[in-house]
C-alpha cells in the first residue's frame, strides 16, 4: 500500500481552517483551533483526512507535534496525489 509523507506548515488560531498555498515546499494550512493540548493537531488531522477523502486513521502526525512545521504520513495515496488534493483550487 502507498504511504506518503507531506510537509505541512501550520498557522493555528486562524478564523477558519483552510489551505492557503505553499510555504516553501510545505503545504500551508491555517487551523481555527488553538495550539493547546494537541487540539490544533487533531483539527489538522481531521481537516487533512476530510480534504483527501480518506479515513482519519489513515493520516498520522509523524513529526512536529509542538512546532508549526509538521510532517504527516498519508496511507493509501502517493505524495503527488495527496498534494494535488490538498492544494485543490488554491
Amino acid at each position: 500500500m502507498n504511504r506518503s509523507l507531506i510537509d505541512i506548515h501550520v498557522q493555528p488560531g486562524a478564523r477558519k481552517t483552510e489551505v492557503v498555498g505553499l510555504y516553501g515546499e510545505a503545504v500551508k494550512i491555517k487551523v481555527a483551533a488553538t495550539p493547546e493540548r494537541g487540539i490544533a493537531n487533531e483539527a489538522l488531522i481531521d481537516f487533512i483526512a476530510e480534504r483527501l477523502g480518506i479515513a482519519k486513521n489513515a493520516v498520522k502526525l509523524v513529526r512536529g507535534r509542538t512546532g508549526r512545521h509538521k510532517t504527516v504520513a498519508v496511507e493509501g495515496m502517493d505524495e503527488s496525489e495527496a498534494r494535488k488534493r490538498l492544494l485543490g483550487a488554491v
